[in-house]
C-alpha cells in the first residue's frame, strides 16, 4: 500500500504543478514541472521507485524491476493522483489544463514527439535508477527531472509535452468530462508514451548486455 500511496502523491504534485503553471502561462513552466518531478522522485524513489508515470512503470516492469502483478495498481494510483490534481487545480484557480496538440503541429508529429521524449525519459530512468552500475548515486532525481525539462522546452509546443499517460489521460479526462473539452487526442498520450517506454526497455537490455 505504501508504494501505491507514494505513486499517488508524487503524480498528484507533478500534475498539480503542470496544471497551475499552464494556467498561469509561465514561460518557465518546464523548469517548474521538471523540478516538481525531481523533488517527488527524491521523495519516493526509495519507496516505490518514484515512477509517477505509467510509461516508466511499463519500462521498469519490462526491465524486470517491477513485478507484473504491481503494474496495474501502479497505473491506477498514478491516474488517480493526476485526476485529483485536476480537481484541486479547478478548486484553486477555477479552471483546468491538459496537454494537447499545438496549433501548428500535426497528429503524426505530436505522436513522434511523445514517443521520442518518453523513450528518452524512460531510458534515463532505467540507467540512473535501476542499473547496478549506477546504484546508490545521488543524481538520479536530477537526471530524471531535467529530462522532462528538456522535453517540455523542446516539444511542449508540438504535443503539449506530456510524455506520461497519467498526465495526458488523467488531466485530459477530467477536463473533458467537466468542461466538455474535446478528448479526440487522448489516445496519443497512451500510445506515444507506452511505445517510448517499451523501446527504452529494449534498448536498455542491449546497453546492459554490451557493458
Amino acid at each position: 500500500m505504501r508504494n501505491y500511496l507514494t505513486e499517488f502523491i508524487g503524480t498528484f504534485f507533478l500534475c498539480l504543478t503542470i496544471g497551475m503553471t499552464a494556467l498561469g502561462a509561465s514561460p518557465q513552466a518546464p523548469i517548474a514541472i521538471g523540478s516538481a518531478l525531481m523533488i517527488m522522485v527524491y521523495m519516493g524513489g526509495h519507496i516505490s521507485g518514484g515512477h509517477y508515470n505509467p510509461a516508466v512503470s511499463l519500462a521498469v516492469m519490462l526491465r524486470g524491476k517491477l513485478p507484473t502483478s504491481q503494474f496495474l495498481p501502479y497505473v491506477v494510483s498514478q491516474l488517480l493522483g493526476a485526476m485529483a490534481a485536476a480537481l484541486i487545480t479547478r478548486l484553486i484557480l477555477g479552471d483546468m489544463a491538459s496537454p494537447d496538440i499545438g496549433a501548428t503541429a500535426s497528429v503524426g508529429g505530436a505522436l513522434i514527439n511523445e514517443v521520442l521524449f518518453s523513450f528518452a525519459l524512460c531510458l534515463v530512468v532505467l540507467n540512473v535508477a535501476t542499473s547496478k552500475k549506477t546504484e546508490g548515486n545521488s543524481y538520479y532525481g536530477l537526471a530524471i527531472g531535467f529530462t522532462v525539462v528538456v522535453g517540455a522546452f523542446a516539444g511542449g509546443g508540438v504535443s503539449g509535452g506530456a510524455y506520461n499517460p497519467a498526465v495526458g489521460v488523467g488531466l485530459g479526462l477530467v477536463r473533458g468530462l467537466l468542461t466538455s473539452t474535446p478528448m479526440d487526442h487522448l489516445w496519443l498520450y497512451i500510445v506515444g508514451p507506452f511505445v517510448g517506454g517499451a523501446l527504452a526497455a529494449m534498448v536498455f537490455k542491449v546497453q546492459e548486455a554490451e557493458a
